[in-house]
């Protein structure tokens, strides 16, 4: 084997790229600066023969489409002149003509232009390369490194590429300090020629899903599915799991041991606090679930509507709800229902007042003022 064909093997193994696509690559320079060198016209190739110990184990010559009529012919050869070289040509056929082997007549520029156009070629596969990978990773979690701010983006490095995440992905309670590793949701990959742009997310509400995926193997087998995710980032997420196999408990699988797989989400999340909640196919059940910590006495779904009338206790009231109803809001874009709870006192004190009133615009006027006080709906997110 020639030197030639070891050092593009040992290209090839630095780079990590296949040596079959190096050679290629190789090939389609050296024709380039050969017909620079050279002022041809025509279709020009270049191949190495990796078995060859000659120095420079090169074979350079010109195609040509063999035609009836020859209107170019740095592209065109007559069947009668192309049956001299292959007695079997037939129209339509390509032909190969010998053309003088290259490299002792290559001068200084040709050689420069070689190299330029290998290197550049090299780049090009190496970033084609590191865009497949990270378009195939899009909607998964990565770890990486904070690098440094531009302006207010933070870079975040992946390791074979810096990731951009925007101020619209940051959690504003992240402080995001120098050489931070952290987990991040990939959240779009962009090709912008010069390389790939990696967009990642802190505010994904899949960020919190993948991070349960990768701490519960329970998920990353299939026996637990996290049926939904609502999520404000930095303060609360709540997320709804079910269980194929009766024998798994799929809260308890999520929570771990004292606590320790949902501890482990906890702390990558800067102690962002999580509820996991039960799954139910009736809709009832669930909203009842997605409420917790708060017990409902009572609920009521319609389901055209989409929306579920709840009743709690009156000491239950300030906890379904929630602080600045960060609860109720949650459950309402946890279950896809727009929730309205009302507390007991406040049902009794509306029916005395429906069955006392004989004006009817009281009658009315009361449920709709608590109604105004205690209904929240749902915030649509597409991210879930």
């Amino acid at each position: 084997m020639s030197e030639f064909v070891e050092a593009l093997q040992q290209i090839a193994r630095e780079k990590e790229l296949p040596l079959g696509v190096l050679i290629e690559t190789v090939e389609s320079a050296l024709a380039t600066a050969y017909k620079k060198n050279q002022s041809i016209t025509g279709e020009v190739r270049v191949s190495i023969d990796t078995k060859s110990h000659l120095a420079l184990p090169f074979r350079v010559y010109l195609e040509k489409q063999v035609v009836e009529v020859v209107e170019d012919e740095n592209y065109h050869v007559s069947l009668e002149q192309a049956r001299k070289i292959n007695p079997q040509a037939v129209l339509g056929q390509i032909i190969s003509f010998d053309l003088p082997r290259p490299m002792s007549d290559f001068g200084r520029i040709a050689a420069q232009t070689a190299k330029q156009v290998v290197m550049q070629r090299i780049r090009e596969t190496e970033r084609r390369k590191v865009l497949d990978e990270y378009l195939a990773r899009a909607g998964e979690v990565m770890t990486g490194t904070v690098q440094r701010r531009e302006g207010t983006s933070v870079i975040i490095n992946l390791g074979k590429l810096d990731a951009v995440l925007p101020a619209q992905e940051q959690v504003k309670s992240e402080p995001y300090r120098l050489n931070d590793r952290l987990k991040v949701y990939v959240l779009d990959v962009k090709d912008l020629g010069r390389g790939p742009q990696v967009v990642v997310s802190r505010t994904h509400p899949s960020l919190v899903r993948r991070l349960f995926e990768l701490e519960v193997p329970e998920i990353a087998d299939g026996i637990v599915t996290i049926k939904s995710v609502a999520r404000e980032p930095g303060a609360r997420s709540k997320i709804a799991v079910s269980s194929h196999d009766d024998k798994v408990d799929p809260v308890g699988s999520c929570v771990g041991h004292r606590g320790s797989r949902v501890q482990a989400v906890v702390n990558e999340l800067y102690d962002e606090k999580i509820d996991i909640v039960r799954w139910n196919q009736d809709m009832a059940v669930f909203i009842s679930e997605a409420l917790s910590p708060a017990r409902a006495s009572t609920v009521t779904v319609n389901e055209d509507a989409k929306s579920a009338f709840v009743i709690v206790p009156d000491s239950q009231l300030s906890l379904a709800i929630g602080k600045s109803g960060q609860n109720v809001r949650l459950a309402a874009r946890l279950t896809g229902q727009r929730i309205d709870i009302r507390s007991e006192s406040q049902m009794d004190k509306s029916a005395r007042s429906a069955s006392s009133d004989s004006d009817e615009a009281d009658q009315t006027a009361a449920p709709h003022e608590l109604a105004t006080e205690t209904e929240f709906e749902v915030e649509g997110d597409a991210r879930q």
